[in-house]
């Protein structure tokens, strides 16, 4: 079954962390769950453009199987309301930050990460950039990147 959500977009603040990791393992687990999306990321700020993810974000994913040494921090902006099927965000203060620059008339479907993942009880992704918890980090990403694969396979 091919699903209805063709691209999503992973957004959080610096797009160093948190949604560069979120695009990497939500890209490993569809590619075996046989999936036919695509992925991206970006961040609500501008400081990071350019820049591969945090480097201990980096190790972290690597020692988990995700490699995300090619990915590259962009700016989110209103265009992408119309570019994706699904934006998903990693706190509240993303999708508001998000949600200041959608068109009028655009229903884009804006959802919050973790809802993919109510087992794990958070209402959002804390960014390992300020509390240095990559692995902790890394498994709610898991978690709802699992979450969110199953949702599109059904």
């Amino acid at each position: 079954m091919k699903p209805t959500v063709k691209r999503i977009l992973f957004v959080c603040l610096g797009n160093i962390c948190r949604s560069p990791a979120a695009e990497g393992v939500f890209r490993s687990l569809a590619r075996e769950a046989g999936l036919e999306v695509e992925a991206d990321s970006a961040g609500t700020s501008g400081w990071h453009v350019g820049e591969a993810p945090h480097a201990p974000m980096q190790r972290a994913a690597r020692a988990r199987g995700h490699d995300l040494s090619a990915l590259r921090a962009r700016q989110f902006r209103a265009a992408d309301f119309e570019e994706f099927d699904l934006i998903i965000g990693m706190d509240a203060d993303n999708i508001a930050d998000m949600e200041r620059l959608r068109p009028p008339g655009n229903a884009t479907p804006v959802r919050l990460f973790t809802d993919y993942a109510p087992q794990a009880g958070a209402d959002h992704v804390p960014d390992p950039y300020y509390t240095g918890a990559y692995d902790a980090a890394l498994d709610l990403i898991e978690a709802a990147a699992r979450g969110l694969v199953a949702e599109l396979a059904r």
